[in-house]
């Protein structure tokens, strides 16, 4: 437990914190919350015709609220320490009621609780719920490890990724080509269909007869001793 100069010097350190921080509020105009962020921005509309620039205010706007509230949280916690001082309890840990040291006072004037029972002691590591589905890549829909050969999350971005991205052949992922046609993940993956030659291979509408189209993807198929050139028809 301090003594009654201890207790007098903390005192006057907590009030001039709080001064200090009322006063800092007061001129920023609470870190310019004061006003809104149509007012601060100027804009119209607080939807802008760029989201990008609007998103630089609204970080900016949610810093400010952050800082905000550490400041109210510590005025709280000055508060309640001039508080117990004044009804006799200061220095005594709230949990437990064992004394608080006097190197812990000395650090931190505001605290009301001995280090084992400090509010928030641990780190959280919660995250917000939609973390969830960025891990693994492409989210829940991702089904390239399983025996899927339906349209999944990967398919969806290759279909994107065609349109183009802003990596150039010596940064994507397909690294060992250089031209932008073949840039995308797995850009030689059948598309549509699992088994090479189910590219030029058709039936009619009964799926009785079959018929072998000689197209491009035959001559790669044949081309690559993928078929036996000996079944062929002449």
């Amino acid at each position: 437990m301090p003594n009654a100069t201890q207790l007098a010097q903390l005192r006057s350190r907590l009030e001039a914190e709080k001064r200090e921080i009322e006063e800092r509020q007061s001129h920023n105009e609470h870190n310019g919350l004061a006003s809104s962020l149509r007012d601060n921005t100027g804009e119209l509309s607080p939807i802008d015709n760029h989201p990008a620039d609007l998103g630089t205010e609204l970080f900016e706007r949610s810093k400010d609220l952050a800082l905000l509230e550490n400041e109210d949280l510590h005025l709280t916690r000055i508060s309640q320490a001039l508080e117990a001082m004044d009804n006799g309890t200061y220095g005594q840990c709230r949990a437990c009621g064992k004394p608080i040291p006097d190197e812990r006072l000395e650090a931190l004037p505001d605290s009301l609780y001995c280090v084992e029972h400090a509010p928030r002691q641990e780190t959280s590591h919660r995250q917000p719920a939609e973390e969830d589905f960025l891990a693994p890549p492409f989210g829940r829909s991702s089904r390239d490890d399983d025996d899927y050969n339906g349209f999944d999350g990967e398919d969806a971005w290759q279909i994107v990724e065609q349109w183009g991205t802003s990596e150039s052949p010596a940064f994507s992922e397909n690294n060992n080509v250089d031209d932008y046609d073949h840039i995308g993940i797995e850009a030689d993956e059948n598309d549509g269909f699992v088994e090479s030659y189910e590219s030029f291979v058709a039936t009619d509408i009964t799926g009785n007869h079959v018929s072998v189209i000689r197209n491009r993807h035959y001559k790669q198929y044949m081309d690559h001793e993928e078929g036996d050139h000996e079944l062929e028809q002449e």
